[in-house]
C-alpha cells in the first residue's frame, strides 16, 4: 500500500543511484592491491565455520543447529569468522576491481550533469528539485506562480520572471558534515515553514529540525534523535512527529508547538511491540491520521487538525488480518480496506472502498461504496476535491484511474469500478511501473505520476482528470547510451519529441511532447507465464539486449522476493545497461506471496511458503530449458525477505544456480 505522501518528487529517485556511485563505488589501487597480497593459499578455500552440537525443539518438532552458537554476536570466534570472510571475499574479488571502477565510470556517465524534476504545483507556488552540474545531492527549490494561470506560470518560470527561492540545499549540508541523508521533508499548510529529518552520520537515526522559510533560519531543534514520519497542524503552529524505541520501532507521537520552550507533548504511545506507529494528514489538511499497523493489521486514530487537544477519535479497534487506510472528502472519511464484508465474498476478503460520515459516534459504521471489478484488486487510494485516484492491479499489472467525487449513494448497494465511469490513465506499456508525484494540492484536478518500465526511462505525466487527457512533461535523459561489446560502438535514441531536463528547456515544448520514449527495439522485454509444480502459472519477466545475447550461451541474473503482497520493481534503472550490454539476461519472477489477487499472495506465505520455492526454481528451470541463459551461468538474487527465498531454492536446487547474492536477508514468511 502507497501509505506515505512525500514533498520530495519520485521523478528524482534516480539521483540515489548517482549518489552512492559517487561515494561507495570508487575504488582505489591501493586497496585492490591490497586485497590481491590477501590471496595467500590459507584464502584460496572459504573459511569453515566451526560446529558445536545443538538442539533445538519447537512446535513439537525437534532438529540440529551446529551453527547456533553464531546467535551470540559477543563471541570472540563469531568476529574472528566473519574477519576470515571478508578476508576471503576480498580476495577472492581481488581480479574484479579493474572491471569495478569501469562499470561505475560507465553507470556515472549515463547521469545527466544536471538532473532536475518537472515543477510541481501546490496552491500558489511551484516545487521542484534538481542536482546542480559538479554536485552530488539535490536541491528543493520553489517559485511563486503567475495570477494569470499554469502556463505564464511555466514561462515565467523559464524567462527568471520569478526568483528562485531555495528551501533546503543537501550540498551545504553535506559539507558541514561530511555526510547527509534527509528522511522526510514536510511544507507547513501555510507555505512559511520547511520540517524535515537529518541523518548526518550514516546511522540511520535521524534528528528533526524546523526551518523558517521566510528568514531561512533553523527555528526549532528536536532533542530526540530518533524520528521517522512527521506532519503539520493546520494551524502551521504545531508539529506532530513519531519517535522509535530502543528496537527502532515507531511507538510514539509528539507534539511540538513552535516557539514553545516546554517539552514537547506526548499523544499516543502503541505498547504492543508487534506495532508500529506512522502519522500522516488526510489530504484536505482537516484530520490528521494516526496509524498504528502490523505486518497483517492496522488500527487508526483520527485529530482534528485544528484541535489537536480535542482528543483521538479511534475509528474501529484492530482485528486480526484486518487493514485499513483512510482519507477524508467533506464531511466523510472513505476507507480503504479488506474487513469483512458480504459484498466481498467473491474477492477472497480483498480490498474495497467503504466510508462513514467523519462523526465521533459514526465511526464504526461504516458502508461499502466501490468494489474492484473481476481479476481487479486495490492498492491504494488518492482524495481531491473532485476525484478519487485507485490504483489498481489487474493480473499483477498495475493500472490505475480517477472517479468523479463525492460519491452518490447507491440504494442498490456498492457498485464496482466500471459501474463509475471511470477513467481508467492511459499507460504505454502493460509492463509499467507507476509512482506518484506530491500530489500535494486537494484542489487540484491534475494527478502527477512517475511511468517507467525496463525498457522506458522514467516519464514524468501529468493526468487531467477533469478533462481526461495527459501531458508529458518530460523523459528522464540517458547519457552514452553505447553497446559496450562493440568496438565501433552506436548511440540509442530514445524516440521522444520529449527535450532535455537541463534547464527545464522540455518547459517549451509541453503541448507538443505526447511521444512515449522507450528502448524496445534495442532491448527485447516480455512477460511470460511459466507453470510450477501445482499448474499455477507465474508471470516472469525476461530482459536481455537484441545485440548482446547470445542464444542459449548468455548469463543471467532470476530476481525474486515473493512476500508481503508486492510485485517486483520492474522500474527503470540505466545502471542495468551495463549488465545487458554485456550480454546478461535479466529475469524477474513473480511467485506467490507476492503482488497479485489476495489469493495469490495467500497461497505463498505461511504454511505454503513452499509454493514460493517452487515457482522460483520453475522459473530458473524454464529459462534454462528454453535457451535464455545458459545452466552454468544462472545466478539468483534476493533482497531483504527475498533473501529468505533464494536462501531455500538454493538449498534445495543445488545444482540450479550457480552463484547466489542474498541481501540484507529476512527470515519471515510472510
Amino acid at each position: 500500500m502507497l501509505r506515505t505522501k512525500t514533498l520530495v518528487s519520485p521523478s528524482l529517485r534516480t539521483l540515489s543511484p548517482l549518489v552512492l556511485l559517487s561515494s561507495s563505488s570508487t575504488y582505489s589501487s591501493s586497496s585492490c592491491n591490497k586485497a590481491r597480497a590477501l590471496l595467500s593459499p590459507s584464502l584460496r578455500s572459504p573459511p569453515t565455520p566451526k560446529k558445536i552440537p545443538f538442539t533445538v525443539a519447537t512446535h513439537g518438532r525437534t532438529w540440529d543447529d551446529p551453527y547456533h552458537w553464531m546467535r551470540n554476536t559477543d563471541d570472540p570466534d563469531l568476529r574472528d569468522h566473519l574477519d576470515r570472510e571478508n578476508a576471503y571475499a576480498d580476495a577472492f574479488m581481488a581480479e574484479a576491481c579493474g572491471l569495478r571502477r569501469q562499470l561505475a565510470a560507465e553507470m556515472r556517465a549515463r547521469v545527466p550533469a544536471t538532473v532536475a524534476t518537472p515543477p510541481e504545483r501546490w496552491g500558489p507556488w511551484l516545487y521542484y528539485q534538481y542536482i546542480p552540474e559538479g554536485k552530488e545531492y539535490p536541491i528543493l527549490c520553489r517559485k511563486f506562480s503567475h495570477p494569470d494561470g499554469l502556463v505564464k506560470t511555466l514561462l515565467g518560470y523559464m524567462h527568471r520572471f520569478s526568483k528562485e527561492e531555495v528551501l533546503l540545499d543537501w550540498n551545504e549540508i553535506a559539507e558541514q558534515f561530511g555526510y547527509v541523508h534527509i528522511g522526510t521533508c514536510r511544507i507547513s499548510p501555510d507555505h512559511k515553514f520547511l520540517a524535515y529529518t537529518l541523518d548526518t552520520s550514516g546511522s540511520e537515526v535521524f534528528a528533526l529540525q524546523v526551518k523558517d522559510l521566510q528568514t531561512k533560519h533553523i527555528i526549532s531543534s528536536s532533542e530526540n534523535q530518533n524520528v521517522v514520519s512527521l506532519t503539520w497542524a493546520g494551524d502551521s503552529g504545531s508539529l506532530l512527529y513519531t519517535i522509535c524505541d530502543e528496537t527502532q520501532r515507531p511507538y510514539k507521537v509528539l507534539c511540538k508547538i513552535l516557539g514553545s520552550d516546554n517539552a514537547d507533548d506526548p499523544i499516543f504511545t502503541e505498547h504492543d511491540l508487534n506495532y508500529c506507529v506512522d502519522i500522516t494528514s488526510t489530504k484536505d489538511s482537516k484530520y490528521i491520521t494516526i496509524n498504528s499497523n502490523s505486518r497483517t493489521s492496522s488500527e487508526v486514530y483520527v485529530l482534528n487538525s485544528t484541535n489537536i487537544r480535542g482528543g483521538l477519535w479511534p475509528v474501529r479497534k484492530r482485528m486480526s488480518g484486518v487493514q485499513y487506510f483512510l482519507e477524508h472528502h467533506y464531511g466523510f472519511f472513505y476507507i480503504l480496506t479488506n474487513a469483512p464484508s458480504e459484498n466481498m465474498v467473491s474477492t477472497s476478503g480483498g480490498y474495497y472502498l467503504a466510508r462513514c460520515r467523519a462523526e465521533k459516534s459514526l465511526l464504526d459504521k461504516w458502508q461499502a461504496v466501490v468494489l474492484p471489478d473481476q481479476d481487479t484488486t486495490f492498492q491504494d487510494m488518492d482524495m481531491f476535491h473532485g476525484n478519487l485516484v485507485l490504483f489498481l492491479q489487474k493480473k499483477g499489472l498495475p493500472l490505475f484511474c480517477s472517479i468523479d467525487m463525492p460519491i452518490v449513494d447507491n440504494i442498490e448497494g456498492p457498485r464496482k469500478v466500471k459501474d463509475f465511469n471511470a477513467w481508467v490513465f492511459p499507460l504505454p506499456s502493460s509492463l509499467c511501473n507507476i509512482t506518484p508525484g506530491s500530489n500535494n494540492d486537494f484542489l487540484s484536478s491534475v494527478y502527477r505520476v512517475v511511468v517507467s518500465s525496463p525498457v522506458i526511462p522514467d516519464l514524468t505525466v501529468d493526468y487531467d482528470m477533469e478533462q481526461q487527457v495527459f501531458t508529458i512533461l518530460h523523459q528522464e535523459e540517458v547519457m552514452g547510451l553505447t553497446d559496450q561489446n562493440n568496438a565501433n560502438s552506436h548511440s540509442l535514441n530514445l524516440q521522444s519529441n520529449c527535450l532535455s531536463s537541463q534547464s527545464y528547456q522540455f518547459l517549451h515544448n509541453i503541448e507538443d511532447s505526447q511521444s512515449w520514449g522507450d528502448l524496445s527495439e534495442s532491448y527485447f522485454c516480455e512477460r511470460r507465464e511459466v507453470i510450477s509444480h501445482d499448474g499455477f502459472s507465474v508471470p516472469l519477466t525476461i530482459l536481455f539486449s537484441r545485440e548482446a545475447y547470445c542464444d542459449g550461451e548468455s548469463p543471467g541474473i532470476l530476481h525474486g522476493y515473493g512476500a508481503y503482497g508486492e510485485v517486483l520493481d520492474k522500474s527503470w534503472c540505466s545502471d542495468r545497461i551495463s549488465l545487458l550490454a554485456r550480454g546478461w539476461v535479466l529475469a524477474y519472477a513473480d511467485v506467490r506471496g507476492g503482488g497479485g489477487d489476495v489469493s495469490v499472495h495467500r497461497a505463498g506465505t505461511k504454511e505454503n511458503k513452499l509454493n514460493s520455492i517452487y515457482d522460483f526454481a520453475a522459473c530458473g528451470m524454464y529459462l534454462v530449458a528454453e535457451g535464455f541463459i545458459r545452466k552454468d551461468r544462472l545466478c539468483a538474487i534476493g533482497c531483504s525477505a527475498g533473501g529468505l527465498l533464494v536462501g531455500a531454492v538454493i538449498n534445495m536446487y543445488n545444482n540450479l544456480f550457480s552463484a547466489a547474492i542474498l541481501k540484507g536477508r529476512s527470515v519471515g514468511s510472510c
